[in-house]
């Protein structure tokens, strides 16, 4: 059986964990191997690169883009992936051959971007693909760094470990990222060595530009899909559970077990990614099976993601959302019967680059459920420039759930349990397909909307 494991980055800063639960585990000899994992980087290190993900605070990127000092920057971000090496030496990393390869990597990468800069000042080039071309650079040091220290530490237990770089640092040739893969993973005996690859992968299509920082699932879905995997899986540091067990508490959140594909595009689409959507579906088509496991419960099967799956038995599986939000509502009283309303609504949306969680109708009004950023906020001052009236509602959006959920007294029971904890719901939707209920509820009732919702539905089995 081959499978491709995906590690993330928080399992990774703990590869002491994860060499002795997902490597090792109970394999001896040939078990080690028909493996591939592919590696994210270390924890907070493509933040320092690029971007806080969830802070937006500035890295080494942005003294990039503002013609700042990134070589000592970057002279900086060396040092702290030193004192990364450093936590590893007791599980076998030579700390002076991983000190000369990051060296090494990162004055690489100090050259190209001084050509790009030179190239950039001169004038005659589009600056946003050199910007872009530079945020690939520095996104591809933190797997290049992650997946050498895996193999130089594998190589040095025993393990018979190949790093396959994907990173393209010494490869000019104009390949696409499907093109790369093919290259890289061709005439490898799997069975005779475990491969660790990088997450980032250089295309002439741009990973970052298309994918952006969920890149790396994208990678681990097409190196599955390319060596015709039995199965991909995914190392997390936790379970994906019925609710978070931080909300909710332990006792009350549960392993899913099993789910679809469906669902999983429901999770991704509120910000909970069990797996990038764009890298689930290529695995989906391939019919090729996710499996996402936990990193220090390496026993526990986990959750298991296939095409066809429905319970048996009506249930919910999940409940998340999201309080990062906006209710966004369009009234005009010319809307009523007219043909395309809001599809000249919806290209404002498109101009913007906005896209919806939600969206709900009556004659006169039109509400959407919208992330919140700076994009939606240039969006609101248009809408409201063109139409009669334009309402916003910062709120939180919580969802239920399953593969099957089309059961009698299902919405009788989600707003009992609401109403009982004293939360009004301002919006909801659900489609003809009924596997995601969503309920729109201010901000600060989020969290009892959750515990309600999690303890009216999910049963600990």
């Amino acid at each position: 059986m081959l499978t491709v494991e995906k590690i993330g980055g928080t399992s990774m800063s703990q590869f002491q964990d994860v060499l002795k639960n997902i490597i090792r585990g109970n394999r001896k000899n040939d078990e080690l191997y028909n493996r591939i994992f592919v590696v994210s980087a270390y924890n907070n290190v493509t933040n320092w690169l690029l971007e806080h993900k969830k802070t937006d605070e500035p890295g080494i990127y942005d003294k990039f883009l503002n013609g700042e000092d990134f070589s000592s920057a970057l002279d900086s971000f060396s040092k702290r992936l030193l004192l990364i090496n450093d936590g590893f030496a007791d599980i076998g990393l030579d700390l002076k051959e991983a000190s000369d390869f990051i060296r090494f990597r990162v004055d690489q990468t100090k050259t190209l971007l001084y050509s790009l800069n030179k190239v950039m000042a001169s004038g005659y080039v589009n600056m946003q693909d050199i910007s872009l071309a530079a945020r690939e650079i520095l996104a591809s040091i933190g797997e290049a760094h992650s997946g050498w220290n895996s193999v130089n530490i594998l190589n040095n237990n025993g393990i018979n470990a190949r790093f396959v770089d994907l990173c393209g640092f010494n490869d000019n040739a104009p390949l696409t990222i499907d093109e790369r893969i093919h290259k890289e993973f061709s005439n490898i005996d799997f069975e005779k060595v475990l491969c660790v690859a990088t997450g980032y992968t250089k295309g002439t299509e741009g990973i970052m530009r298309a994918f952006d920082r969920g890149y790396s699932e994208v990678t681990f879905s097409k190196i599955a899909v390319e060596v015709k995997a039995n199965e991909a899986v995914i190392h997390k540091e936790y379970h994906l559970s019925s609710a978070d067990p931080k909300r909710v508490g332990i006792e009350n959140s549960i392993p899913v077990g099993y789910t679809n594909y469906i669902i999983a595009d429901q999770l991704a689409d509120i910000g909970m990614e069990a797996i990038h959507p764009k890298a689930a579906k290529p695995l989906e088509l391939a019919n090729i099976n996710i499996r996402i496991k936990n990193t220090f419960e390496p026993e526990h099967p986990g959750t298991l993601i296939t095409r066809d799956y429905i319970s048996p038995n009506p249930r919910a599986e999940i409940v998340s959302g999201t309080r990062k939000v906006i209710a966004l509502e369009v009234h005009d009283p010319m809307m009523v019967g007219e043909v395309g309303f809001d599809l000249s609504m919806m290209r404002y949306f498109e101009k913007y680059n906005v896209s919806y969680i939600l969206k709900s109708t009556n004659a006169n009004s039109i509400t959407t459920v919208v992330w919140e950023n700076e994009k939606v906020k240039k969006l609101i001052e248009e809408l409201t420039a063109n139409y009669y009236s334009v309402t916003t509602l910062p709120c939180s959006i919580v969802s239920v759930l399953g593969t099957n959920i089309a059961f009698p007294g299902f919405m009788y029971k989600a707003s009992k349990a609401l109403y009982e904890k004293g939360i009004n719901i301002e919006s909801l939707g659900q489609s003809l397909n009924q596997v995601n209920m969503q309920f729109v509820v201010r901000r600060e009732h989020y969290e009892d909307a959750v515990i309600a919702l999690n303890n009216t539905f999910v049963k600990r089995l």
